[in-house]
């Protein structure tokens, strides 16, 4: 295992089940390895990253089908390759009813333990910039759509692998407009139409250049 040192995955219990902080999981390890050593991730002009869902598979979660209709409207299906992340780790959509993308149960946003939050953060960084490294010459564009510590993992991924990303949305004056402090999720939600609207437009943008 090549967990990053002083996270808790380190030390992993083994009591740990597909309801616990999938991150920390052995199996989920072994699946991320499986896809940055092994798996003949496909080339595409256009690498699009989206968080991970509740529901399992993602494409079948409101939120994915949404964003894939979203995409739908710019892109062919030959045009990109989406990317979900978060929890899971990084792992190609095409993958996504592999063991154990489609089996576990587990919603961060819930989470109020700090070590755990950090641990993530650390673990979803290393992953992230261990998939942009691999797939440095894949891709001639990046897009990612992600807000709160998903979206910090992947600025940290970024910065450690020197692989930059053309667009990351929503944008950050968007993100300040929408947060609400009294709301359990302050920065909401992106499925809005605000950051819908805004991850639409990008994307127009970015097939003209």
């Amino acid at each position: 295992m090549t967990f990053p040192p002083g996270t808790r995955a380190s030390r992993t219990d083994p009591a740990l089940s597909l309801n616990e902080p999938p991150f920390y999981l052995p199996v989920f390890e072994d699946a991320y390895r499986y896809i940055i050593e092994q798996y003949q991730i496909p080339c595409r002009d256009l690498a699009i990253f989206i968080p991970c869902a509740i529901r399992k598979p993602y494409s079948k979660s409101p939120s994915h089908r949404l964003f894939r209709s979203l995409i739908g409207e710019v892109y062919t299906n030959e045009d990109y390759h989406l990317v979900i992340f978060g929890t899971c780790g990084t792992v190609p959509a095409e993958l996504e009813l592999m063991y154990p993308f489609a089996h576990y149960h587990y919603m961060l946003g819930r989470c109020t333990d700090s070590e755990i939050l950090e641990d993530f953060l650390e673990i979803e960084t290393f992953r992230l910039e261990g998939y942009l490294r691999r797939t440095e010459h894949h891709y001639k564009k990046r897009v990612a759509y992600c807000i709160g510590i998903f979206r910090e993992a992947m600025i940290q991924a970024c910065k450690r692998s020197g692989i930059s990303l053309d667009l990351l949305l929503p944008l950050n004056p968007t993100i300040e407009r929408m947060r609400d402090p009294d709301c359990p999720f302050p920065e909401g939600s992106l499925s809005m139409q605000e950051y819908m609207d805004e991850f639409r437009d990008g994307l127009i943008s970015l097939k003209k250049t």
